[in-house]
């Protein structure tokens, strides 16, 4: 999230002091994304070292304001026409914690999905209501206030984003229950090994391990999904 071009949009409309930067950034955006106002005054200092933006005075009750600049302005529509890096994405820790489940000792990670899954059906489901509050209102009051609107477009963002979350554990676990069925069977003893008399070494494959302990080649991440 670039809190930074999102603070030289605001001041493009004229000059806001922090707080006010914050509460207009969070009513936009919903508070979806809640800032405090040391981050606000920070970016600010770095957008001012960076000449994108200038003290312009002060307001009658004594807050100091700030300005965008020229600078500041064609940064921001070099923002707006460049399309956001997908090459280099940002952590996601739920793909992490899946990641590091994989084979870890005692962790069912078919749990982990389902307590995951139940998570984020809620987190849609509610996201949902509130856009249909937020259309609800849009429509009743015939209002199209610029706020307004750009809380539903999150909102919608949010409720794909949780959508796409919900199949992509659908599809983890049948990747897992389609890994578990194609996994190779432990070795069985035959008739004629019964009878054998043990030697040097026997039970073993290569390697030492023993024929009948489950333990598939590549590791059994699968069988552990089990």
């Amino acid at each position: 999230m670039s809190i930074r071009h999102g603070l030289l949009a605001l001041l493009e409309h004229g000059p806001r002091y922090g707080s006010q930067l914050r509460t207009e950034f969070e009513s936009r955006t919903g508070s979806t994304w809640p800032l405090n106002v040391g981050q606000v005054y920070t970016t600010l200092g770095r957008l001012e070292r960076d000449g994108l933006v200038v003290q312009s005075g002060e307001d009658g009750a004594g807050h100091a304001l700030h300005a965008i600049t020229d600078a500041g302005r064609t940064e921001l529509r070099t923002w707006f026409e460049r399309p956001v890096d997908r090459t280099s994405p940002a952590r996601d820790e739920l793909a992490i914690k899946l990641a590091m489940a994989v084979g870890a000792p005692g962790v069912d990670i078919r749990e982990v999905i389902q307590s995951q899954r139940r998570h984020t059906v809620k987190a849609m489901q509610d996201y949902t209501r509130l856009k249909a509050q937020a259309l609800a209102a849009l429509e009743g009051t015939g209002s199209r206030e610029r706020d307004d609107i750009a809380w539903l477009l999150v909102l919608e963002q949010l409720i794909f984003q949780t959508e796409a979350e919900a199949r992509w554990l659908d599809h983890c676990e049948s990747r897992l229950i389609r890994l578990s069925a194609t996994a190779p069977a432990p070795a069985t003893t035959t008739a004629a090994t019964a009878t054998t008399p043990p030697g040097p070494g026997a039970g073993k494959g290569p390697g030492g391990v023993g024929a009948g302990s489950g333990v598939a080649p590549g590791g059994g991440a699968a069988g552990r999904a089990r």
